[in-house]
């Protein structure tokens, strides 16, 4: 018996050391293991960043609205769900959306009184097989075939109970954030008691205090709704963002979404034993999103659209853009690279259908003409084929076997030979051409076969790219394409020597229009390629949103500095000069010569058709032109560079439009200057 005795006392004083043990030595893990099952740390939004234009007017900010919140609990079943959704209807109404027949039938069968009646009539065979899933997808057949009727509140009632069925427990979400009235806010706030984990709290929205026009260069953000971009949705996972977040989708909003979003505000929450949430305390009170100072001025950006739409709607009047799918412009400061205006606009032909398309500028590309040239012409300076005071080329055709005659706009024989400033002046394809051959050391006879090397395309596309032709400018917005390089060589491997021609007058390889802005401005500012950017700071906006504390300025950065002469470069500013402002018949753009102050540019014509998505394989589509200009002003200390893109033109039809274009946006630019001065 002592025995017995003894071995119990033993076993007792084990476990009552084991039982010190466990609460000296874990103590406080088991502790926080509890507190951690029955806590548990939620967020909610913060407004997101305000964007403002380079003269502080709000393009876009965030507008707060009052909403119904629903914080689900540990505990929270369908049958409570289905009696807070039906509670909750009584006080309030969502109208903008109505319930998908799914959502009917999951809000019908959250009665368990109709899900036990429907799941008695499933059936005896297939109740048999006790497979959940056939079962469940029986029961769902059988209300679907019913073809059941809700009423107004029921409506709502459903559109809540799926939001609360689909939100992870103890998760914030908003019920109803969009037109919430002041009577349906005071009815919720007097019944809380009895609507467990439902809240009154704030949302917020995007605004446009500007004009929603603007939207086409900042872009969209996803709604509660759609919540995270699926293409993009495990990244979002692993940064931290709920599958029901908004996030920008597009444009600025896309490119500077982790500066944009802010930092949520942070609340723990304690839940009792049943799983109800008891208390709740602020962690956190969250940090607005970063403000974004653009370098875009609103009114000048407004006048820019407003000026394209007008010309380009004046093109399709007069017949001349029958086929064309859209026109573009864009203005940029030559010396440091920010953007002032960007307008787009998008046309079908077949529906005669145009929308504002602003970012083509950067992802859509075009062959375009003879605008290139000042960039054949620098690159024949600065690597020493032609030189200032030696380049005149004669001016007779080139005659390639097979193909027809490559020649200028104007008639055979106008002139003799002409030099560099000359040939830019009235767009002598000639003069390019004889340029490229002597460059790449064609062996040229007319009218036989034509001898280049196979590096004649990279030895002149190497040029263009100096300039910034045919690749990302880099500029801060998501989707900037490179352009569209043509065909080297044929099937058999032989190069195209007749296109490397066409390359030297810009009528092969595609360009996108802000390339065309970094190309001008470079030849504006003495030879600095400027990366083009949008967003000029970025700070905070007090609290009373009147003032904007700046943390970072963008520096200028300079791609690349061209290896020219003063001299070399003269001769392709002289050139440009005379395009606008020069004595001879053939000129291009002498309808430019009376603005002030002045204008150098080029213009530029390529040939195309007309390509018919609808009619792919269509034999003979009609012949159009690109038409294009770039320029800058004043002509002698540029503070703006222009590129304007009108595509698909009716070759007899044409006209002046690009020039238009380019006379709005210097004379409203300099109109707009001089007040702020």
């Amino acid at each position: 018996m002592k025995l017995i005795l003894g071995i119990i006392f033993v076993l007792f004083a084990a476990l009552i050391g084991q039982l010190a043990y466990l609460q000296i030595g874990y103590g406080s893990r088991f502790k926080a293991e509890v507190q951690k099952a029955n806590s548990a740390v939620v967020s909610s939004q913060v407004p997101r960043g305000v964007m403002y234009d380079s003269k502080g007017r709000t393009l876009v900010g965030s507008k707060a609205s009052n909403a119904i919140t629903y914080t689900k609990s540990v505990s929270t079943t369908t049958a409570d769900s289905y009696q807070i959704s039906n509670s909750l209807s009584r006080y309030i109404r969502i109208k903008s959306e109505k319930p998908t027949d799914q959502q009917v039938v999951d809000y019908y069968l959250g009665n368990k009184a109709n899900s036990d009646r429907e799941l008695a009539l499933v059936p005896k065979a297939i109740q048999k097989t006790q497979d959940e899933e056939k079962i469940n997808q029986a029961v769902q057949d059988q209300v679907r075939q019913r073809n059941i009727q809700l009423t107004d509140r029921q409506k709502t009632a459903a559109l809540i109970f799926n939001k609360i069925s689909g939100a992870y427990t103890l998760s914030t979400i908003y019920l109803k954030n969009n037109g919430l009235t002041d009577k349906e806010i005071a009815e919720v706030g007097e019944h809380l008691a009895d609507l467990p984990g439902v809240g009154i709290g704030t949302d917020w929205r995007r605004s446009y205090p500007n004009g929603s026009s603007i939207k086409s260069i900042i872009g969209s953000v996803s709604t509660e709704k759609t919540g995270l971009p699926s293409d993009d949705l495990q990244y979002y996972l692993t940064n931290g963002y709920s599958r029901n977040d908004r996030v920008g989708t597009s444009y600025l909003e896309k490119e500077y979404e982790p500066l944009l979003k802010g930092t949520k505000a942070t609340s723990k929450v304690w839940a009792k034993t049943a799983g109800n949430i008891e208390q709740s305390k602020s962690v956190y009170s969250g940090q607005a999103g970063a403000s974004l100072v653009l370098t875009l001025d609103a009114k000048y950006q407004k006048s820019v659209q407003k000026s394209l739409e007008s010309i380009y709607a004046a093109a399709i009047a007069s017949g001349a853009a029958h086929y064309s799918n859209g026109a573009y412009a864009v203005a940029m400061n030559p010396k440091t690279g920010a953007i002032l205006a960007v307008a787009g606009i998008s046309r079908d032909p077949s529906k005669n259908k145009t929308t504002r398309n602003a970012l083509g500028v950067i992802n859509q590309s075009f062959v375009m003409g003879s605008a290139v040239k000042g960039a054949m012409v620098a690159g024949g300076l600065i690597n020493k084929v032609i030189s200032p005071s030696s380049n005149v080329f004669p001016d007779t055709p080139v005659y390639l076997p097979g193909t027809p005659i490559k020649k200028s706009v104007y008639p055979v024989g106008t002139f003799g030979s002409l030099d560099a400033e000359s040939a830019l002046e009235v767009s002598s394809n000639i003069y390019m051409m004889h340029l490229a051959m002597k460059w790449v050391n064609a062996k040229y006879v007319p009218k036989q076969d034509i001898r280049m090397p196979d590096t004649a395309f990279d030895t002149i596309r190497h040029n263009f790219n100096m300039f910034g032709l045919g690749q990302k400018t880099g500029v801060d917005l998501p989707g900037e394409i490179s352009g569209i390089q043509g065909r080297s060589f044929n099937e058999q491997g032989h190069i195209l020597s007749g296109s490397v021609l066409d390359l030297s007058y810009g009528n092969y390889d595609a360009y996108t229009p802000i390339q065309m802005a970094q190309y001008v401005s470079t030849i504006a500012n003495g030879g600095y390629r400027m990366q083009p950017y949008v967003v000029q700071s970025v700070g905070r906006t007090a609290s009373n949103g009147k003032k904007i504390y700046i943390d970072y300025n963008k520096k200028p950065n300079v791609q690349l500095r061209v290896p020219w002469t003063k001299d070399e470069l003269n001769i392709v500013r002289q050139g440009f000069w005379r395009v606008v402002h020069g004595t001879n018949s053939w000129g291009t753009a002498h309808k430019l010569k009376d603005v002030k102050p002045a204008i150098s540019g080029k213009s530029g014509t390529a040939q195309t058709f007309y390509f018919d998505p609808n009619h792919p394989n269509r034999k003979n589509p009609p012949e159009l032109v690109n038409a294009t200009f770039v320029g800058y002003a004043p002509s002698n200390n540029a503070e703006i560079a222009t590129a304007v893109v009108f595509p698909g033109l009716d070759p007899d039809l044409e006209g002046s439009y690009t020039l238009q274009m380019t006379r709005a946006m210097v004379q409203n630019y300099f109109k707009l200057h001089k007040k702020r001065n």
